[in-house]
Parts: structure tokens; C-alpha cells; sequence
């Protein structure tokens, strides 16, 4: 498979460039160049197949021209130890769990892919890279995981100043792990900050061979499309009619997954989640997604630490806006439904649902109409542990979920940072110096 940019659909790059050179240089982000058809391989694959060899399997059909069947296998191996978990609720609603990894965030699995995967290209190319990262959202312990033992790479991760956490002394690249925590003074708006200043600068990326480990990486965006694969293959001999899967817009990581899935020809009906500003309903009920006012080759350079997946979403309906309103699925709730979705599934059920993931049920009981009318099934994805918004759920439902102590663990402050940065580009520098040497 090949990747284009959003910007310039008609230079495409190899996935190997597309996941080191992750931000394109006319300043879009990478997707794939064409569909795939994957449906001799999704057929065949059943409730027997682990995520593992699902993952390896999809990773050989998709990047046969670079990956041959056996690295493919030992990629999604060496990242896949864990695996997502599907509950059926009732008879028409089942739950899609993807906080099964180490760190409970659904960040697991297409982090420990994309760090899979890049080990596996460096080693090819005699290599190293620093991967980057900043620690919101969760992600520095789902990086600190994936890259320990790891041959060809180091990470830098970036925190705001009192807030380090997610990895022990060992992890510490100075300890002989492969982890290079900064603390920056100030706050995460900071870290985004300094971020942008450094992507801004080719000639530091190119040197230092810097990549990123959010979404913004196509390697690390394209393992989320496994997801949908993965519950097909339980649900194919249960489930007779359509499949609707209810998610929770995000940063649209998830929902773009679930169309490349299609485009990769997953049998699915729609995907159902709460509209958003950028992404919503017309007058008819029909999903419409705004148009920007700014052409995207007149548009800044994406923004390399806090990727929104828009402008991914956007060239999809652009290059086919009549499917999508038949597919995409967008629902107005407030959070008055939340609070009452999420009550539902723990009175129902007994299931234990944070904020995102009960709007994703209250927009997917918004369109309960349509998923009866075709004799539907809903799977309603839950990205993370719902321990980590226990507060609001004992506000919403007088209990709360408790939080597995390994994943805890993994959540604790650490104050091991040795470098506190004042300065900005010039000391952060100083930090990838060092890091290379080492």
C-alpha cells in the first residue's frame, strides 16, 4: 500500500516513509493512497482468531510491497501480548472493550504497533529514531511500555512542569532504559508549543530522525481500523443483520479507523456518534460535515502535537460525500443524555460507562429507530479503563468502577526528570543531542 498527503493526492510515499516522516513536508498528513480489498482475508478469520494473527495477517495484506508474511506476523506479535475484548449485552447491543493493554487506553494498541513496526524498518535500514511524544491524553505510559527493550529506539516525551508520570527510574535513558522524560516549565499549551516550533524545523527532524507517536502517524492511526475487523470475526456467526458500531467522536482517531476498515471492504452498515461543530446533521437528519472556508493548500501546517484527524475525515467525504452521509452517522446529544445513557447501561447491565462512552450510547439510542428497522446489532466501542472517570460515574450512578492496580501503577507521578526546560528549541535540542549519543 501506498500513502498520499492530504494536501497532494498525487505523490505517494511507502509506508516505511509515511511512519518516520510522519508530518508530510507540504504540511498535511498521510492517508492511504487507494482501497484495499481485504474481504478474502476478513471472511476467512473467526471467533478463533487472536488479535495477534488478525493484526498480522491484515498487516501482510496491507503492506505486502515492504512487509513479507513472517515479519508481518512477528510485528503484530511483538506488539499484540494483549488483546480487545467483546461482551454481548443483550441481543442487539454488544460492548467492544479496547482497554484490555497495559495501561487501560485503547493508546495501547496502536502505539505498541506503531513501535512494532519501526523497529522492524530500522532494523532493515540499520537505523535509530526518537519517537516523540507529549503526555496528555494519556499516552506517556502506552510509549514507556511499547518502547521498553526496543533496539532502535528512544522516546522523549514531554510534561508539563510537576507532572511527570508513567515510567520508574529504570525506564530512564540515563538508567540504561529507553525513556528521556522533560519537564517544561509551564503548562501543556507550553509542551504543544514547543512542539510545533520543533516540527517547524525539517532540518532538526531530519537529523535527529524524530517521528511521532500520536495520531498524526498513519502507523500509529492504522492499527485502530483492526478494532472493527477484529469484533466482525465474533460477530459474523451471532449477528444476521446489519452492524452499527456507536463511538465516541474524540479527535475522529477511531471513527477515520473504522472507515479505512470499510474502504478495506469490513462488512458495516454505519458508524453512530455525537455530533460535534465539524461533524454533524443537516436538515434531512443526514450527516453533513461543514466545509472549510480555507482551502487546505492555503491551510497552516497540521499541528504535529495535537492532531484532530479533520482533515483526514474531510478527504474522505470529499472523495466520497454520498456514501458517507449513508454511513456516518451523527447525533445531537446533550449532557443530560450522557448522564441518562450512562445510568441505563449500568441499570441494565451493570456495566460501568464513562462521559465518551455514554454519549456514543445516547447517540446510538437516538438512531434506535433505524438500527430496528434493519434488524441491527450495535457495538458500542469503549476506548478506556472506565476507572479513570470513576468521579462522574458515582455522580451519575452512586458506584464506580475501581482501577486494576497494575494499571494504576502505571498512572503514578514519577519525579525523574533531570531536564526542566526554560529555554525552549535550543535546550530541547541540547535533549535530542544527547539522546542520539546515548
Amino acid at each position: 500500500m501506498q500513502f498520499h498527503s492530504t494536501r497532494n493526492p498525487n505523490v505517494t510515499v511507502s509506508f516505511a516513509h509515511a511512519v518516520l516522516d510522519c508530518m508530510a513536508s507540504d504540511g498535511g498528513l498521510y492517508v492511504p493512497a487507494y482501497e484495499e480489498n481485504l474481504r478474502p482475508w476478513i471472511l476467512y478469520m473467526n471467533s478463533g482468531t487472536t488479535f495477534a494473527s488478525l493484526a498480522g495477517a491484515l498487516t501482510s495484506a496491507l503492506i505486502k510491497e515492504e512487509f513479507s508474511p513472517i515479519i508481518s506476523e512477528a510485528i503484530a506479535t511483538r506488539a499484540f501480548p494483549f488483546s480487545p475484548e467483546i461482551r454481548q449485552l443483550d441481543d442487539s447491543l454488544y460492548a467492544l472493550e479496547l482497554f484490555h493493554g497495559p495501561t487501560g487506553s485503547h493508546k495501547d494498541f496502536g502505539v505498541s504497533y506503531l513501535a512494532s513496526c519501526l523497529e522492524h524498518i530500522l532494523l532493515m535500514q540499520n537505523r535509530r529514531a526518537i519517537v516523540f511524544a507529549i503526555s496528555d491524553g494519556g499516552i506517556a505510559p502506552s510509549v514507556v511500555y511499547a518502547l521498553r527493550n526496543a533496539k532502535h529506539l528512544k522516546a522523549v516525551i514531554l510534561f508539563p512542569e510537576g507532572q511527570s508520570y508513567g515510567f520508574t527510574a529504570e525506564d530512564c535513558i540515563w538508567n540504561g532504559g529507553n525513556i528521556y522524560p522533560v519537564e517544561v516549565a509551564g503548562t501543556t499549551s507550553d509542551c504543544h508549543a514547543i512542539t510545533k516550533e520543533l516540527f517547524a524545523h525539517r532540518d532538526i527532524i531530519e537529523k535527529y530522525n524524530i517521528t511521532l507517536a500520536n495520531t498524526a502517524n498513519i502507523g500509529r492511526l492504522l492499527p485502530q481500523a483492526f478494532f472493527y475487523t477484529f469484533a466482525f470475526s465474533r460477530l459474523k456467526e451471532q449477528v444476521y443483520g446489519d452492524i452499527y458500531y456507536a463511538l465516541a467522536a474524540g479527535n475522529y482517531s477511531n471513527l477515520v479507523a473504522g472507515l479505512y476498515s470499510w474502504k478495506f471492504s469490513l462488512p458495516v452498515n454505519g458508524f453512530i456518534t455525537d455530533s460535534t461543530p465539524a461533524l454533524g446533521v443537516d436538515a434531512s437528519g443526514k450527516c453533513q460535515m461543514l466545509d472549510s472556508f480555507v482551502p487546505v493548500e492555503k491551510r497552516y501546517a497540521a499541528d504535529p502535537g495535537s492532531p484532530s484527524n479533520l482533515e483526514r475525515l474531510e478527504e474522505v467525504f470529499l472523495t466520497m460525500p454520498a456514501v458517507m452521509r449513508g454511513l456516518v452517522y451523527p447525533s445531537k446529544i446533550t449532557d443530560k443524555d450522557r448522564e441518562s445513557a450512562c445510568k441505563n447501561l449500568f441499570m441494565k447491565y451493570g456495566l460501568f460507562a464513562d462521559p465518551a462512552t455514554s454519549g456514543a450510547y445516547a447517540s446510538a439510542i437516538k438512531r434506535a429507530e433505524m438500527i430496528r428497522a434493519d434488524d441491527g446489532a450495535v457495538v458500542l466501542v469503549m476506548r478506556d479503563h472506565p476507572a479513570f472517570e470513576a468521579e462522574r460515574i458515582r455522580q451519575w450512578c452512586g458506584e464506580a468502577p475501581s482501577m486494576p492496580e497494575v494499571i494504576s501503577a502505571m498512572h503514578m507521578y514519577h519525579p525523574a526528570c533531570k531536564q526542566i526546560l526554560t529555554g525552549g528549541l535550543p535546550e530541547l535540542e541540547q535533549v535530542l543531542a544527547e539522546v542520539s549519543r546515548e
